[in-house]
C-alpha cells in the first residue's frame, strides 16, 4: 500500500509545476495547462484524503469527479477566450494584449 505522504508528495510536485506555469505567463496555452494542473493536485489530494479516512466512501471521489467535469468545461471556454484574443491581438502572449497602448 502506497502511504499518504506519497500522494501529498506528487500532488504538491503537480501544483508546484502548475504554479510556476501560471506565474510565467509566456502564452495563455501555459496559464491554461498550469490551471489544469493545478486542479489536478487538488483532485489528488481529495481522492488521497478519501482513501486513508477511517469509514471511508466515496465522498472525495465524487467530489473529484465533479472538478473534473468542471475542469473540462472551464478548459472549453478557456479556449474559446484563447481564440477570440488571438484573433483580436494576433498573438497568445498575455504582456503583448494591451488595448490602452495608444
Amino acid at each position: 500500500m502506497i502511504p499518504l505522504g506519497a500522494y501529498l508528495a506528487v500532488a504538491a510536485a503537480l501544483f508546484l509545476v502548475g504554479l510556476v506555469m501560471v506565474a510565467s505567463r509566456r502564452n495563455l496555452v501555459y496559464v491554461l495547462m498550469g490551471l489544469e494542473l493545478i486542479l489536478n493536485a487538488a483532485n489528488l489530494n481529495l481522492v488521497a484524503f478519501d482513501r486513508f479516512r477511517p469509514g471511508a466512501g466515496v465522498d472525495g471521489q465524487i467530489t473529484a469527479l465533479f472538478v473534473i467535469i468542471l475542469a473540462a468545461a472551464e478548459a472549453a471556454i478557456a479556449l474559446a477566450i484563447v481564440l477570440n484574443a488571438f484573433s483580436l491581438f494576433e498573438t497568445i502572449r498575455p504582456d503583448e494584449m494591451d488595448t490602452m497602448k495608444d
